[in-house]
This record gives structure tokens, C-alpha cells and sequence, in this order.
């Protein structure tokens, strides 16, 4: 069996899980109906792949739309602060007694 057709298959099912798993089942059922001489489950296959087919047709010119510019982001408070940052604090090594 070839490499590649697991990996184009996962990365189908990835992509667009509900089109691939309608192929699937109407594959199944067109196979099933034709080999068992059942037309009426084979025009039911046909009709799933092809209603499959259109919803992953759809799904990728949804996709393919371009999209509204974004609004830019308006920020309230600036990036850096206008003070002058604090020095470190440093601990003193002699340390006084508690009496």
C-alpha cells in the first residue's frame, strides 16, 4: 500500500472531518448497494458522496473569501511608563540585633 494515502487521508480528516466521514460512509454504501446488486442503497451512497462533496466545495470558498481588514487596537496606557524605574534594592550585610 502506498505511504502517502494514510497521510492524505489523515490530514483530510483533519481539515474538514464531516465532508470526509460523509465520503466515507457514501463510498461504503455505494460499494455495498453495487456489489449486493441494492440499488436503492447505492443511489443513497452516490447521493451522500455527492452531498459531501458540495459541503466540502462550500467549506473551501467560505474560506477563500478574503476577509474585513481588522480594526487596529487602541491602547489606553502607553507601552512604557513615563517614570524613571525605581533603583534595585539592594540588603544590607550587617544585619542589627532585635533587643
Amino acid at each position: 500500500m502506498n505511504a502517502a494515502l494514510p497521510r492524505f487521508l489523515k490530514s483530510a480528516y483533519r481539515k474538514e472531518p464531516l465532508p470526509a466521514f460523509l465520503i466515507t460512509i457514501g463510498v461504503v454504501d455505494a460499494v455495498i448497494g453495487g456489489f449486493g446488486d441494492r440499488w436503492s442503497l447505492f443511489t443513497i451512497g452516490l447521493g451522500t458522496v455527492g452531498v459531501a462533496i458540495a459541503l466540502r466545495w462550500w467549506i473551501i470558498s467560505q474560506k477563500r473569501q478574503p476577509e474585513a481588514p481588522q480594526a487596529v487596537p487602541q491602547h489606553y496606557l502607553p507601552y512604557h511608563s513615563s517614570n524613571s524605574e525605581l533603583p534595585p534594592l539592594t540588603v544590607s550585610k550587617q544585619r542589627r540585633r532585635r533587643e
